[in-house]
């Protein structure tokens, strides 16, 4: 029984010093991050594809349970839409899957798509994913309001993904929008994320979840008590759940995502606690 907890990058500044050793050279900050957490989005992916050597220096440093959630390229899921000829050697997708092959079953695929594409779009997505390479999950990411307010058009996708053995990725930004803005981090994700209903169905053996709460920590463990009973409802069914924590600044996350999972090992005893931190700096004798 795992449950994977994580942040949305494994460098970050505020981190620095206080969560994390610093200095430390590239080759040893996702080692440090993973004593925190198990799991991590890379979002870095959809602006640039790295260079497949980069990518060995991470399977090097991340241990064997650890999960990646890498999204897709922006060409291959905003600017073609998930267009057939992304299939061919030398484009946007072949590269990418070309690059992240030496994580292996570490790296689940994130196709995160655009608010624009909606329900007329799923024959797209059918064909996308019934093309893609095998030996990778797929979790997808729908931002159209259609998908949530239409029971006929949701149960739709659920049908396309299951089909295609792909989780459904909830953003949930409930707790974000529940009350105005109370920092400068929280105004400007006001402006950016989606506002959409919480779903918290799962279609596969590894549902994938991305919650964003407050600034304020406690307001953040707070609002996500629905998905510590939902995930550890999962647990129990024998699914293997990966959460990511995010606040509007993120200057905690690694703390937060930490707490969750304690909070899901409280209500699954059996379910084994995370590791102990990387400590930030030398032991001192005293």
């Amino acid at each position: 029984m795992r449950l994977h907890v994580g942040c949305a990058m494994w460098t970050f500044g505020p981190w620095q010093g206080r969560l994390l050793p610093h200095p430390l050279p590239p080759r040893e900050r996702l080692a440090a991050y993973a004593t925190w957490c198990n799991a991590v989005e890379g979002n870095t992916t959809f602006y640039a594809t790295p260079s497949r050597a980069t990518v060995e220096t991470w399977a090097a440093q991340a241990p064997d349970d650890f999960r990646f959630l890498l999204k897709l390229p922006k060409p291959v899921t905003h600017e073609r839409r998930l267009a057939p000829d992304l299939f061919t050697p030398g484009s946007a997708l072949h590269s990418f899957f070309t690059a992240i092959e030496p994580l292996g079953r570490n790296a689940a695929l994130w196709v995160q798509l655009p608010a624009s594409f909606g329900p007329t779009d799923l024959p797209a997505l059918a064909a996308f994913l019934g093309r893609v390479p095998q030996g990778y999950r797929y979790a997808v990411e729908v931002r159209h309001p259609a998908f949530f307010a239409d029971p006929k058009t949701e149960q739709s996708l659920e049908k396309l993904l299951t089909e295609a053995d792909a989780e459904w990725v909830p953003f949930d930004t409930t707790v974000l929008y529940e009350t105005p803005p109370t920092t400068d981090a929280e105004r400007e994700a006001w402006t950016k994320k989606p506002r959409l209903p919480r779903r918290t169905r799962a279609l596969t053996r590894f549902p994938v979840v991305r919650y964003i709460g407050r600034d304020d920590g406690e307001r953040t463990a707070e609002g996500w008590q629905p998905w510590a009973d939902t995930t550890a409802a999962w647990l129990r069914e024998g699914r293997s759940p990966t959460v990511f924590i995010h606040t509007p600044d993120n200057a905690d996350a690694p703390v937060l995502a930490r707490r969750f999972h304690e909070d899901v090992r409280r209500r699954v005893p059996e379910l084994a606690a995370l590791g102990e931190p990387m400590p930030v700096g030398p032991p001192t004798l005293f």
